[in-house]
């Protein structure tokens, strides 16, 4: 691979990943001046509150919190942080709790039980604020009866198997919990509530990202039954969350229900922050730039074959940007599992992708998730060339038949094509780099 395309690719990454920082984000809409603090357009008197409690989910969660003891100190009464194995930080006055992602695990359960008992004791004069990031919806595991851990586990894997979008995930989520679908408003009522949430989900839909624990929901049991119906998964759905679902109540609170009229939803950074920080960079690099989306979906192996298409269209006819060329886009693909491989949604898009630039000079596509985590892996996602494909046929592998093993990380690491960062400490979903020259 081009050392010069692969080192752009990596820094244009890197400079997504320093704009999504959590701290930064914190910084910018959280402020403590005078007694007041400030959060967006709202200001709260902190001589008013007799507790400040702090919760929350996800992995940036933790880098959240840290941010905000450094502003309120020995103000916090107490807190609690369900994130992701390797995510974790020692916090001095909020505990810190390592669970399981994306399938939920016992310490979730356990710790989402924590936030919840939290949130049950604050009284009307107390604040309670809630951190939301990516990841907070598997990592808020708390079943509600009949449903056990054990059983939305299985569910998890079978939504995760079958491809399953994220608003279709999190509307079987809110369906069978006790906290998420806005029932944490509900159980913290009538404390005042401030949630400021790292959004990594299209168009930051608030009733979405880490199923909208403290947001309105606009889903329904008959939607969740409609996630099991489309897929064909219904037979296979646990007995439990089958009689929940079944069930159809009690509903998770609507807009317009009294538990969220002392609650302000506050988002402070977006994949859409972490991509126009991305093509800033790649101008300073001197590339000619364009940003494509920040709404990718779909499955990894099409949204591939688009982008690498889009490559090919630039290297032949300069349209629609002519080189040098940087086409920078963001989202969150899916995966339909159907091989024993290992591997992640990006990892599976630079696959995909090197399989359609085989032979095309000069042309570069990353796949990255700003948390570093893709998948069941230690890789964030790939990078892939014109070259890819017959460096790994040189290696023994064959990228077509990886592709359908969904075996996507043993190409890569082979030829060290993987990208690898470590725990980033933020999630604002996923970032894809097209470079052209």
């Amino acid at each position: 691979m081009a050392s010069s395309l692969r080192n752009h690719a990596l820094a244009i990454f890197h400079a997504a990943l320093k704009a999504a920082a959590p701290a930064e984000a914190v910084r910018r809409h959280f402020q403590v001046a005078r007694g007041i603090l400030i959060a967006g357009r709202k200001r709260y008197p902190l001589s008013k509150f007799r507790n400040i409690y702090l919760i929350g989910a996800g992995k940036a969660s933790v880098e959240m919190a840290r941010a905000i003891e450094r502003l309120l100190g020995g103000r916090i009464s107490a807190g609690w942080i369900n994130t992701k194995y390797g995510h974790a930080a020692k916090l001095r006055f909020i505990d810190v709790n390592e669970c399981g992602h994306p399938v939920p695990d016992a310490r979730g359960e356990q710790g989402a039980r924590r936030i919840a008992e939290i949130a049950g004791r604050a009284t009307a004069e107390d604040l309670v604020i809630c951190l939301i990031s990516g990841g907070a919806s598997a990592l808020l595991p708390l079943p509600a009866p009949p449903v056990t851990l054990k059983e939305l586990q299985e569910t998890t894997g079978l939504l995760l198997h079958c491809g399953a979008n994220i608003h279709e995930f999190n509307s079987v989520r809110k369906h069978t919990s006790v906290i998420q679908g806005g029932q944490l408003a509900r159980l913290a009522q009538p404390a005042t509530v401030l949630t400021l949430i790292l959004s990594d989900v299209l168009g930051d839909q608030l009733d979405v990202i880490g199923s909208g624990p403290t947001v309105p929901d606009a889903s329904t049991f008959a939607d969740a039954r409609a996630v099991f119906e489309k897929y064909g998964i219904s037979d296979q759905v646990p007995r439990g969350v089958r009689q929940r679902i079944l069930s159809g109540s009690p509903e998770t609170p609507k807009p317009g229900d009294p538990v969220f009229d002392r609650v302000n939803n506050l988002i402070i950074g977006s994949n859409r922050l972490a991509v126009d920080a991305a093509a800033q960079k790649a101008r300073a690099l001197g590339y000619r730039t364009l940003v494509l989306s920040t709404s990718v979906q779909g499955e990894a192996r099409e949204v591939a074959r688009i982008h690498a298409g889009i490559a090919r269209e630039i290297r032949t006819t300069g349209r629609p940007i002519r080189p040098p060329a940087c086409l920078v886009s963001g989202g969150e693909t899916t995966v339909t599992v159907r091989g024993q491989g290992k591997g992640g949604r990006n990892q599976e898009f630079a696959l995909a992708a090197a399989i359609d630039l085989a032979g095309l000079d000069h042309a570069a596509i990353l796949s990255a998730g700003t948390d570093g985590s893709d998948g069941p892996t230690d890789a964030a996602g790939a990078v892939a060339d014109g070259t890819t494909f017959a460096r790994g046929a040189s290696q023994g592998l064959n990228a077509g038949l990886c592709l359908k093993n969904n075996d996507s990380y043993r190409f890569f690491d082979t030829l060290h094509d993987l990208v690898k960062t470590g725990p980033t400490g933020t999630n604002v979903a996923d970032l894809q780099v097209i470079l052209v020259r």
